[in-house]
This record gives structure tokens, C-alpha cells and sequence, in this order.
């Protein structure tokens, strides 16, 4: 380890990271008496909270805060009132709803895993304990690991992002739809029969966030704002969609731009970025909007060996924001909510299994904008 991943105090990592979770853990333990406290009375006041909690008023607050986000409270002047669960999606009175959800996610590695710690920490504040399985984004049958989930492992419930490109994919929404328990997909959407019934869902708005990046990088006065995402990404379609239909919002033809795929084969990464800077040059591209967060650092370095200068001569907005922020010029970049994802479809499904009977929800969350060092002016 180098001195710069050295805490400055001169503590080892491991302790540094025993003190998080053990942060973590106190944070869980004291949202699940908060939530208690408003299930026993509706509403509560922050100075009460204080003495019951033994925490600071602005722990509480942001405990209040965070809360009110993910939909499970409503703030009122010096407190909090419990949203009831047919107000929303979370269910108040599900903290010991009990019972074992399973959840399948394409990757272990990328984007994935904030979505399944948000999971495990609406599972925390609501009794559910969760089992994890991987699949892939190559994957060509998600239900054997679902079925394994529900015979093997016993699950009572299931949230899963099964591929919905692959040749299975119409069975395995079938099943899902008729294994008779609690299902909410993550960042999918989907119907299944012939009457097409609504599955219940939880997605981030990528629509919104494609029209995000193009609005940021307008306000700053480009003219032409270019598009680059990874190909076979199940999220580009949306974010090309926001893209495209922002560009015309803002006053200016997205077909006069760059709109291009990076190839899968990494073998053609370095060509197929010279083929966008070219385009870029070409066109009279100012800004660029790039999916995802490693793609967006390829094509900063790339510019950076043809000596072209990130913002001045090319502002970058990437997409994704898993790493975008430590990379040299910080990114800027659209944030999808990947906690808050995770914690809602849990939250969905802990209601569904204290009310079977309730009608099926589609949640959208907006993602968010942070703005860094590689977007600026043009010529800025």
C-alpha cells in the first residue's frame, strides 16, 4: 500500500474499513428504531428522536432525509410522518415482514453492487434477509438461477434483472410471472400474456439522464452535443432517446453531431476513438455525452495523445459516475441511483408480501448531475 492509500491518521485500511461497517451497522440499528418510532406514532418530532436514539439532531435529520427519498416518510416541520403504504411504495408497517428475498443481477463487478447494498439495507430496516446470485450480460438462460434460488435456497421472493434481449427471455418472464411469489425487476421493464399485464419494476429514468447531460453541457452554450455509448448496452437506447430528443428541445439537429457505438471487442477500442475524435473535428462537435464511465477515460486519454484538450476543445459528460469523479480531469457525469434501487425493490417486494392484493407499482428514480472539471465553455 503507497502512502496516499494510507488514512492520514495512520490507521491500516482493515481498521478503517471495521470502523465503516461498523458505522453502517449503527446507521441500519438506528433507522430501523426511527422507523419503529414512527410506526408507534405517526409522527415524530427530531427533539424527541434525540433523547430516544441517543444521536445528534443533524444525524437525525439526515437519517429523516434520506428516508424522505426513498419515499418511506414525509418531512414536516421539526420531524416526520410515516408514509402509509398506499401512498407509496414502501411499506411502513413492514419491519418484520420476515422472510428471504432472492436477487439476480447480471454483473458482481460493475454498477451492480451499490444497487445490491441498497438492497441489503432495505432488507436490514425491514427483516429480509437477501441471497445473491450472478448471471451475465452474456448469459443465455437466467432461470436456472432463479429456480435454484426458489427450490435450493428457498426464497420467498425474488428481485431480478434477467437479460430481456436473450431467446429465453419471453419464458422467463413467463415464469416469473407465475412461480406465485413477490417478483420486482430492476432496471427492467417488461408485460407479459396475452393481456400484456404489467410486471412490477423498479428503473432509473435514463431517458431523463441523457437529456440531463445535453442540457448541462447547452447551458454552457454548445451547440453541437455528441453521443457515444457502449454497444449491446441495455441502458444506450434510453439514453440515446433522452439524448436526441433534448438536442432538439435545446434548438440544435442531433444528426448534425456524432452518434456512434464503441465496439465490444476491446482489440478495436483505440481506432474506433480515433474515428470519434475525427467525427468530432469533422462535424464541429464542441461536447460529447459518453456511456459508460471506462469508455468516457478512453476517450479523454485519446484526446489527450492527439493533443486535444478536455474541456477546452471537448467537454465530456460520462454516464454511469462509478469512477468517473477519481479519474484525472474528474469527470462530469450522470448519476443513475443505484442504492436507491436496490433499497425500492426491496421495498416493493416487502409490500407485496404484507399485501398480496395490492396493485403492481412501477417506480422510476431520477438519476442526478455532478459537475467536475471536463466540462466547461466551448473553448473554455
Amino acid at each position: 500500500m503507497s502512502s496516499a492509500d494510507r488514512p492520514a491518521d495512520g490507521t491500516t485500511f482493515g481498521a478503517t474499513a471495521t470502523a465503516e461497517s461498523s458505522r453502517g451497522l449503527l446507521q441500519v440499528a438506528r433507522r430501523r428504531q426511527l422507523l419503529e418510532a414512527l410506526r408507534r406514532d405517526g409522527t415524530v418530532r427530531v427533539s424527541d428522536l434525540t433523547q430516544e436514539l441517543g444521536a445528534a439532531a443533524v444525524t437525525i435529520r439526515r437519517d429523516i432525509a434520506e428516508l424522505a427519498e426513498q419515499g418511506v416518510v414525509r418531512r414536516v416541520h421539526g420531524g416526520a410522518t410515516l408514509i402509509r403504504s398506499e401512498e407509496g411504495p414502501a411499506l411502513a408497517g413492514a419491519l418484520a415482514v420476515g422472510g428471504t428475498v432472492g436477487m439476480l443481477v447480471p454483473s458482481l463487478e460493475y454498477y451492480w453492487p451499490d444497487v445490491v447494498r441498497g438492497a441489503e439495507e432495505a432488507g436490514e430496516q425491514l427483516g429480509l434477509s437477501l441471497a445473491l446470485r450472478g448471471s451475465g450480460y452474456q448469459v443465455d438462460d437466467d432461470l436456472p438461477h432463479l429456480i435454484r434460488l426458489v427450490e435450493q435456497v428457498g426464497v420467498q421472493a425474488l428481485v431480478a434483472a434477467p437479460r430481456l434481449d436473450a431467446p429465453t427471455s419471453e419464458h422467463t418472464l413467463g415464469w416469473l410471472a407465475e412461480c406465485g411469489m413477490p417478483t420486482v425487476l430492476v432496471e427492467r421493464s417488461a408485460t407479459v400474456g396475452s393481456h400484456h399485464a404489467v410486471m412490477e419494476s423498479v428503473t432509473s429514468d435514463h431517458v431523463l439522464g441523457g437529456a440531463m447531460a445535453v442540457r448541462h453541457l447547452a447551458s454552457l452554450g454548445h451547440r453541437k452535443v455528441g453521443l457515444l455509448i457502449s454497444e449491446g448496452s441495455p441502458t444506450g437506447p434510453h439514453i440515446h432517446q433522452g439524448w436526441a430528443e433534448a438536442a432538439v428541445e435545446c434548438g440544435f439537429d442531433p444528426t448534425s453531431t456524432v452518434d456512434a457505438h464503441l465496439p465490444s471487442l476491446r482489440e478495436d477500442l483505440e481506432r474506433a476513438l480515433d474515428d470519434v475524435l475525427d467525427a468530432c473535428l469533422r462535424t464541429g462537435t464542441t461536447a460529447i455525452v459518453v456511456h459508460a464511465d471506462t469508455e468516457a477515460m478512453a476517450l479523454v486519454q485519446r484526446c489527450e495523445v492527439r493533443e486535444l484538450s478536455v474541456p477546452a476543445d471537448l467537454s465530456v459528460v460520462a454516464y454511469d459516475d462509478e469512477v468517473a469523479g477519481l479519474f484525472s480531469p474528474p469527470l462530469t457525469a450522470i448519476r443513475p441511483p443505484r442504492r436507491s434501487l436496490g433499497r425500492a425493490a426491496v421495498e416493493l417486494v416487502a409490500a407485496r408480501l404484507a399485501d398480496p392484493g395490492r396493485p403492481a407499482h412501477r417506480v422510476v428514480i431520477s438519476p442526478s448531475l455532478r459537475v467536475r472539471e471536463s466540462s466547461a465553455p466551448p473553448g473554455g
